[in-house]
C-alpha cells in the first residue's frame, strides 16, 4: 500500500509542494537554485506545447468530414468564453463590493514602483487592432520558435483545412502526424515524471523570495480572491456541469495532477499538454480538444478576470474613490475587452490592470504597485481557475456538438485508462 502511494504522481507532487514551503521558509539562500529548478521544468513542458497543439489541431480538423463544423465549434467556444468570463467579472465585482477588502487598508510594505514603468509602457502599447493583426503569423516558423499559442492555433487551423482538401492523397501525412503526436505525448509522460521536482522548485522560490509576511497587509484581498474563485468553480461551473450532465467532482479528480502542478509552478501552461490528453481520455473528441483548449488559454481566463475585477474595486477602496453602479458597469465593459487584448503576453494581468486604470481615468495607475508583492501568491489561484474553466468549456462544447464519448467518460470516472 505504502509503495503504491509513493509511486503515485499526485502524492509525490503534494509532498514536493509541502517540502517546497518548508525549504522556502527556513532555507532562503536556496531561492536562486529553486528558481532554476522551476524554470527548467516549465521549459521542458513549454518545449512540447507548440508541436502538441499543432498536431492535435491538424489531426482533429483533417479528421472532420464537415468543415462547417470547425467554424461552428470555434463560434460556440468564443460565445461560451465571453458569457462565462462576464459571469466571472460580475462575481468578482460583487464580492469586492460586499467584502470591501480595500477599506481601512494600511500598507506596511513599500510598494515596488520600479517594475511599474514596464507595465505602463506595455499597457500604452497595447491596442485591440494590433492584437487582431498579431494572431496571423508573418512567419510560421517564428511562431513555433516563440511558442505563440494564438499564432500556432491559426496556422494549424489553416494547415488542417489544406490537408483535409487533399482527400486520400493526404492520408500519408495524417498517418505520419498521428505517429508524431504519439511520440510527443510519450515525451510528455517522461517529462511529467519530473513534475514533483518542478513543483518543489517553484514553491520553494515563491516562499523564500516573497515570504509569508508580505501577505499580511493584503490578506483580506487574497482571502476574498481565493473565496471568489472557489465559489466560481463550485457554484457557477458546477451549475454548468449539471446542465450538461457531467460531474464536476469527477472531472476535477481526473485532472488533479495537472491542478497540483499548476499550484506548484504558478504556471497554467505547465498543465496544457496534460489537459489536452486527459480531456481526450475523459471523452472529448480530439478535434474539439485541439480547438477549444488552445483558444481558451487566450480567451477564457476566468481566474484572471475575477482577479482583475476585484483588484480594480480594491484599489478604488484603497484610494477612497466611490464608484457608482454605472462606473462599475463601465469597468466590467472595459475589462471584457482588455482582458482579451493581452492574451498570451507575459505579465498580462498587470498589463491589463494598468491599461484598464488608464482607460477609466478614475483610479491612480500607480496603485498597481501595491499589488506587485503578493501577485505571485494570487497567481496560483488565477492559473488553477483558468485551467479548470478551460477544461469544463471543452467538455461543454464537446457535448453540445455530440463529440463526447460516454463510454470513455464512464471508464475515466471509474478510474480506468483509455487510449487516446
Amino acid at each position: 500500500m505504502m509503495k503504491r502511494l509513493l509511486a503515485n504522481l499526485t502524492f509525490q507532487v503534494l509532498i514536493a509542494i509541502v517540502l517546497g514551503v518548508i525549504v522556502g521558509l527556513y532555507f532562503k539562500p536556496f531561492a536562486p537554485t529553486a528558481q532554476l529548478i522551476g524554470k527548467v521544468f516549465i521549459s521542458l513542458i513549454t518545449m512540447l506545447i507548440a508541436p502538441i497543439i499543432f498536431l492535435t489541431i491538424v489531426l482533429g480538423i483533417a479528421g472532420m468530414s464537415d468543415m462547417k463544423k470547425v467554424g461552428r465549434v470555434g463560434g460556440k467556444a468564443l460565445l461560451y468564453f465571453e458569457l462565462v468570463t462576464t459571469f466571472a467579472l460580475i462575481i468578482g465585482v460583487t464580492v469586492a463590493n460586499l467584502v470591501k477588502p480595500g477599506q481601512g487598508f494600511v500598507s506596511t510594505v513599500k510598494a515596488d514602483t520600479s517594475k511599474l514603468a514596464v507595465y505602463q509602457k506595455a499597457a500604452a502599447e497595447m491596442h485591440w487592432g494590433d492584437f487582431i493583426a498579431h494572431i496571423v503569423p508573418s512567419n510560421a516558423f517564428e511562431a513555433f520558435a516563440k511558442g505563440d499559442i494564438l499564432q500556432i492555433l491559426f496556422f494549424a487551423i489553416i494547415f488542417g483545412f489544406g490537408l483535409s482538401r487533399m482527400g486520400e492523397a493526404g492520408q500519408t501525412v495524417i498517418t505520419l502526424f498521428d505517429k508524431l503526436a504519439k511520440v510527443f505525448f510519450n515525451m510528455m509522460h517522461i517529462v511529467m515524471k519530473a513534475a514533483p521536482i518542478g513543483a518543489f522548485g517553484g514553491m520553494a522560490y515563491t516562499i523564500s523570495t516573497y515570504g509569508i509576511k508580505t501577505l499580511q497587509p493584503l490578506a483580506l484581498l487574497m482571502v476574498s480572491v481565493y473565496i471568489t474563485m472557489f465559489l466560481f468553480i463550485f457554484v457557477v461551473l458546477n451549475i454548468i456541469c449539471r446542465i450538461y450532465k457531467f460531474s464536476l467532482w469527477q472531472y476535477l479528480k481526473h485532472v488533479k495532477e495537472e491542478i497540483l502542478i499548476v499550484l506548484g509552478t504558478s504556471s497554467s501552461e505547465s498543465a496544457l499538454p496534460g489537459m489536452m490528453e486527459k480531456l481526450e481520455r475523459f471523452g472529448c473528441s480530439r478535434s474539439v480538444v485541439g480547438l477549444v483548449i488552445p483558444a481558451g488559454y487566450s480567451f477564457n481566463l476566468d481566474g484572471t478576470t475575477i482577479y482583475l475585477s476585484m483588484s480594480v474595486i480594491f484599489l478604488a477602496q484603497v484610494f477612497h474613490i466611490p464608484l457608482s453602479i454605472v462606473q462599475q458597469l463601465g469597468i466590467i465593459g472595459i475589462l471584457m475587452i482588455t482582458s482579451k487584448g493581452a492574451a498570451g503576453v507575459t505579465g498580462s494581468g498587470f498589463i491589463v490592470l494598468t491599461s484598464t486604470l488608464a482607460a477609466i481615468k478614475v483610479i491612480p495607475v500607480e496603485g498597481v504597485a501595491i499589488l506587485l508583492g503578493v501577485d505571485r501568491f494570487m497567481s496560483e489561484a488565477r492559473a488553477i481557475t483558468n485551467v479548470i474553466g478551460n477544461g469544463a468549456a471543452t467538455i461543454v462544447i464537446a457535448k453540445s456538438e455530440k463529440e463526447f464519448d460516454e463510454a470513455k467518460y464512464k471508464t475515466a470516472i471509474a478510474g480506468g485508462r483509455t487510449r487516446v
